[in-house]
């Protein structure tokens, strides 16, 4: 008698517990969406729009798909969808960033390349 005694309160936190996560589900992701919307913004630049414009557009569909799933009150695809802009924006930031890096490293070795040739073409004058 003693043993389900104990059990009741354990009993009772866990069914809380459940019910609380839940209902967290059900709340709007307000934060997430204010993240994505955050991320969305930084990424959208001439350089990302011109470096990785498919990417960009991914991440603006997603938000677009995640403003229309709370509409809908489905806050949990709104929740998914926006982590999904969120990591969908960084990769645009980040192939952006790598497609600048690629062009200025050809860049540099095609300024090398004109020198050497300046240089052996004075040397050998």
């Amino acid at each position: 008698m003693k043993t389900h005694r104990r059990m009741i309160p354990l009993v009772a936190a866990l069914l809380a517990s459940a019910l609380m996560g839940a209902c967290a589900s059900r709340h709007e992701p307000k934060s997430q969406m204010a993240v994505a919307e955050a991320a969305v913004q930084a990424a959208n630049t001439p350089s990302t729009s011109e470096n990785a414009p498919a990417e960009l557009q991914v991440a603006v569909s997603k938000l677009a798909m995640a403003h229309k799933a709370m509409q809908d009150k489905d806050y949990d695809r709104a929740r998914d969808l926006a982590e999904q802009t969120q990591v969908d924006a960084q990769a645009a930031q980040q192939k952006a960033q790598a497609v600048r890096s690629a062009k200025a490293a050809k860049d540099s070795a095609d300024a090398d390349r004109a020198l050497r040739e300046e240089l052996a073409r004075k040397s050998g004058s």
